[in-house]
């Protein structure tokens, strides 16, 4: 039996447009809302650690794109791996804002409950728990600490959470909330039941006046009030505490099964803010209340892609990616007494109004995050966009890793795609002059750029001699030129849509910076000494140094705007998928030595019998779908199948390398529809291999697009035939016009390849030299 027809069956709930204040991006066609939330697992990614990823995820438990994010703490405050799987205690449940462990946290704080001898150390107070009694989803929450007899559970709103505790029969029973370390102040209101203060826990990327102030509201009295001040000093009998790490303890009575309920909120603009978000997101809800509208809100989310297939399993990996596409960026931004959005500026420390989004690195999304959101929710993008101007209004530049401010992490100018990809797919109310303006800079000024990651490091020499040389001191270089070069394709592509006719010459120019660093000898990409000399000695294996958390057999294909280019460096289609075959078929050799020791990306790549294919990090990722450029679309389809039966699974290791904000769960998500947007910017997407039998796609502008897939299996990996609403399709890319539109993509599906598909060189995709000699 299809899924469809399961899940059908169960509850459905009808989806009404709503205010943004109460749910995001209502489903535009009114198609019912099937309950898909249950199909995620917030634990796929969680067995992780510094040495090994699995995902390096926590679960989320929250509202998409949420402003604050709850997840149970089995590590030390402070920790970036702060819910390990393997772990067996918990120390508290904290709001998070965490984007990666890389990055760490900001702004957390957690509540707990005890019971019996008061322990409100983080050592002392952890209660061992089991999976078995632990309920994740990305709505709920539930876990019974087994050393206290007590259940915990919390649901989310965008800006606030539910939390509802079960005690026993106690004569002792305790709510700590513990508002961490780098500077924190609580407050106990014991007429009004609340706790009220501010946690100023970061790891950079803030200005001075930084806080996250918060209000937690108790539905029962209070009988004993406790404070704790630094070194884990408590304060008996006293309602407020500040200093570098505080924290508060009410305590009182309880009975058996009596329920305690604490509605939380927080505001980074002020504690009266904080206050109004939680009257207007949970008010007098129930917990079941809170509970029904955070599930309401992620059904509303997944139902826009619908599937059909016999396989359980690869349903719940989908939903459970899916449901990571939907968490970053972070909303940043808040609403007001009036209802108008504003947003604490996390560059310049002022209250502004307009839309504010965090927490991404766009080294990562560039690839894949932001071209789905232009496919399946422009409304949303269109905000993002705003919030990049706002970016650059108040700190002069654009965001290239945000966390909540510019943080010095990752390379590349990758800013500049997102933007254009969006203006070229028709994203609304975008701002072309202070983007484009802003592009620009990033381009041509190297002078104040206020953290290495943004801007363009090296572009003096960039600019003057067409690549970042390696032997200037600026690390990374050749990942850097190539990077810069496509984001120059991606500006000259806006420019030219905008009339910009000399700007659009001049980029166009400059995207072909990648061919500075081809070597010719090795057919290998290699970084270049100032004097035009390559660098020697050149081992392509060699991690890091001239590349970014790779190495040549990985950027060598990031020449994403001109595949047909790089194919003729490498002296045309079968040298350049000998090149392919290459890097599947050598063993998983590396040289680790410019980092000292062997790093996680590197042991992920050598551990999963893929040769140096290294899918669990960002810069290959790509790569399987270039065959199609070289004709030879039937290999692309028989890897992709296998990435995605193998690399990928809903369970707590089900990832191959770091999650990353959604990008490495999207290339699951579009890779299993049937195609992938290689070449953000252009119009198209790739061909590979659809996974499901059948998937619906429901659009933001109100058309559905459907992928069926005819006897397709898991030995029926290779495309037969395709119609596009009927009629033959013979190229290996579909376009996003075609999508928007609405309409019927059909495969069949076949166990051995048909070479003829888009074998001829009018189906390959879109590259720029292909695009001059026409």
């Amino acid at each position: 039996m299809k899924i469809k027809l399961l899940i059908v069956s169960l509850l459905v709930l009808v989806v009404s447009c709503k205010k943004e204040t109460k749910s995001t991006n209502p489903v535009t066609n009114n198609q019912p809302s099937i309950d898909l939330v249950d199909y995620v697992n917030p634990l796929m990614g969680t067995d992780s650690e510094f040495s090994l990823s699995n995902g390096n995820t926590y679960p989320a438990i929250a509202t998409p794109w949420g402003m604050n994010f709850w997840t149970p703490m089995t590590s030390k405050m402070g920790d970036g791996w702060t819910y390990k799987y393997d772990e067996y205690k918990i120390r508290g449940i904290k709001q998070t804002h965490q984007p990666s462990p890389w990055l760490n946290d900001y702004a957390a704080f957690s509540l707990m409950a005890t019971t019996g001898d008061l322990k409100f150390q983080e050592d002392e107070r952890a209660s061992w728990f089991s999976h078995k009694a632990e309920t994740v989803r990305p709505h709920h929450y539930k876990v019974y600490l087994a050393d206290y007899d007590v259940t915990a559970e919390v649901s989310p709103t965008e800006r606030a959470a539910h939390f509802k505790f079960t005690f026993p029969d106690s004569e002792k029973s305790y709510i700590l909330l513990d508002a961490f370390n780098k500077g924190s102040m609580v407050k106990i209101l014991p007429k009004e039941r609340k706790i009220i203060g501010y946690a100023r826990n970061n790891n950079g990327g803030v200005p001075d006046n930084f806080h996250n102030y918060f209000v937690a509201e108790f539905d029962k009295d209070f009988e004993i009030n406790h404070t704790w001040t630094d070194d884990w000093k408590l304060r008996e009998n006293t309602t407020a505490s500040e200093g570098e790490h505080v924290g508060a303890i009410i305590g009182f009575k309880t009975k058996k099964g009596e329920v305690v309920n604490v509605k939380v909120a927080s505001s980074f603009i002020g504690p009266k803010q904080a206050h109004l978000n939680l009257d207007r997101e949970i008010g007098k809800d129930t917990f079941e209340q809170t509970k029904e509208k955070a599930k309401l809100a992620w059904n509303n989310e997944l139902n826009r892609i619908q599937i059909e297939d016999d396989n359980i399993g690869n349903i719940r990996t989908f939903y459970s990616c899916l449901y990571r596409v939907l968490l970053f960026p972070r909303k940043f931004y808040e609403f007001n007494e009036a209802n108008e959005i504003v947003h604490y500026s996390p560059y310049n420390g002022k209250v502004l109004s307009g839309y504010m989004f965090t927490d991404n690195g766009f080294w990562d999304t560039f690839r894949a995050v932001f071209p789905f959101f232009n496919m399946m929710y422009p409304e949303l993008n269109s905000k993002i966009m705003k919030g990049l101007e706002n970016t650059y209004k108040e700190s002069g530049w654009l965001p290239e890793w945000a966390s909540p401010g510019h943080r010095d992490v990752m390379i590349g100018s990758n800013s500049a795609p997102i933007i254009a990809d969006a203006f070229l797919k028709g994203v609304k109310d975008m701002d072309t002059d202070i983007l484009m303006e802003a592009m620009l800079k990033n381009a041509t000024v190297n002078e104040g750029r206020p953290v290495n990651s943004v801007g363009r490091a090296g572009v003096d020499y960039y600019n003057e001699l067409g690549y970042v040389p390696y032997d200037v001191g600026i690390n990374e270089n050749a990942a850097r030129t190539l990077e810069y070069a496509y984001a120059d394709f991606t500006i000259a592509k806006m420019a030219e849509k905008l009339g910009k006719t000399e700007i659009a010459e001049k980029y166009y120019k400059k995207s072909m910076n990648y061919k500075h660093l081809f070597d010719p000898e090795t057919k290998w990409m290699r970084g270049k000494n100032k004097d035009g000399q390559f660098q020697s000695p050149f081992n392509p294996l060699k991690w890091g140094d001239a590349f970014t958390e790779g190495n040549s057999l990985h950027y060598t294909w990031s020449v994403f705007h001109d595949i047909e280019g790089l194919i003729s460096l490498m002296g045309g289609n079968e040298k350049f998928v000998e090149k392919l075959d290459e890097v599947f078929e050598m063993p998983p050799k590396f040289d680790a030595s410019y980092y000292g020791f062997t790093i996680h990306e590197i042991r992920e790549m050598q551990i999963v019998n893929m040769g140096n294919y290294a899918h669990g990090n960002q810069p290959i990722q790509h790569m399987i779908y270039l065959y199609n450029y070289a004709n030879e679309s039937y290999k692309t389809q028989e890897k992709i199948r296998n990435v995605l039966t193998t690399l990928y699974t809903a369970t707590p290791d089900g990832y191959c390398g770091d999650e990353d904000n959604g990008q490495t769960s999207v290339w699951y998500v579009f890779s299993s529809l049937g195609f992938y947007p290689v070449a953000p910017g252009t119009d198209e997407y790739i061909i590979g291999s659809p996974l499901f039998d059948k998937a619906t796609l429901h659009l933001q502008n109100g058309n559905t697009f459907v992928i069926d897939a005819e006897n397709n299996n898991e030995d029926n990996v290779y495309i037969d035939s395709a119609l596009l609403n009927g009629k033959p399709w013979n190229n290996s890319f579909i376009k996003f016009e075609d999508i928007q539109a609405g309409g019927y993509l059909e495969f069949d599906m076949n166990g051995n390849p048909n070479k003829e598909w888009a074998s001829n060189e009018e189906n390959t995709p879109f590259s720029l030299s292909k695009s001059v000699k026409k």
